[in-house]
């Protein structure tokens, strides 16, 4: 494939300025250029984080600095011999950190203090409200390498991991593997519930009232996936009515998350804005993927992590 010019879509802006990454990929052969929202002409290759249907007319192939491509219509690009790669392995440390960060928080009720200090309240919780993470079970659904990112750093804090996936191979760090049709028996008996899977017709919709009735009653929900995977008006029923505990959400149904969500003012519930993945060297490693790329498809080979 001849890629002569690279564009980077402006849509990458709220991630990381496109002018960093056009910098750390000035020597990777093609000519870089910030490209604006429909000015795609003369563009062989674009990294973007925004989906454009006037890009099929005039890219070969497509780079979205996104694990998820939820967002690309697949059929279309295949039918317009559109290359779409994505950009899975780059988020485990990351999002493993970002998820860790979020069950501490909800265990050592972190989030409760940071939300009084405006108002200098000094509030010590209940006896009976914080707790350790040391022994606690979780259930991480989706063992990728978001999953993975997870389970790797929930066991070094002592959590018993066990996971879903739909292989039941074996996963370091996680004691069992179950597969999709036993997802809930995986989270019957977990304390935190994390969702790392991709948005899929499969996985749409997959944590639904059924998923929370399974779910113990001090269970937390955690989700750094896509905000479709949860059934979002069955989670706001399970945390009204204290089915769970709690939850913390990095990405929702609707994004930004409205300003009337109820989820907004719920004492046990953490919102984050679709950041868990977010790192000042995202762009570094997101160049590392585009430069390699490039490579492979100029030799007519097949590039890393291809889609489409």
């Amino acid at each position: 494939m001849d890629i002569e010019t690279l564009g980077i879509h402006e849509s990458v802006a709220p991630v990381f300025p496109p002018e960093m990454l056009a910098g750390a990929l000035s020597d990777v052969g093609p000519e870089v250029v910030v490209v604006e929202d429909e000015d795609f002409v003369g563009v062989d290759g674009l990294v973007t984080l925004a989906y454009r249907e006037s890009s099929l007319e005039h890219v070969d192939w497509i780079q979205t600095i996104q694990a998820g491509y939820d967002r690309f219509p697949l059929a279309d690009l295949e039918a317009q011999s559109v290359v779409l790669t994505n950009s899975a392995g780059i988020h485990g440390e990351s999002v493993g950190e970002t998820a860790i960060g979020l069950l501490l928080s909800l265990a050592r009720r972190l989030h409760t203090y940071t939300r009084t200090q405006p108002d200098r309240e000094w509030n010590r919780p209940n006896w009976d409200e914080p707790f350790t993470l040391f022994g606690k079970s979780i259930c991480v659904v989706g063992l990728g390498t978001l999953g993975q990112g997870i389970a790797t750093r929930a066991a070094g804090l002592d959590m018993d991991v066990v996971g879903v996936r739909r292989k039941p191979t074996r996963v370091s760090h996680v004691r069992e593997v179950y597969t999709p049709d036993r997802l809930h028996e995986a989270i019957e008996d977990a304390r935190f519930v994390a969702i790392t899977v991709p948005l899929t017709d499969e996985t749409e919709g997959m944590i639904d009232t059924a998923a929370f009735e399974a779910m113990r009653d001090d269970a937390y929900i955690v989700n750094v996936a896509r905000g479709s995977v949860i059934d979002e008006s069955a989670m706001i029923r399970a945390l009204e009515t204290g089915e769970i505990a709690g939850a913390a959400l990095d990405v929702f149904e609707e994004e930004p998350l409205p300003a009337d969500s109820p989820l907004w003012d719920m004492e046990d519930v953490i919102v984050t804005p679709h950041v868990a993945a977010m790192t000042r060297d995202y762009y570094r490693d997101i160049a590392s993927l585009v430069a390699e790329n490039v490579r492979l498809l100029r030799a007519g080979e097949t590039p890393v992590n291809q889609v489409v």
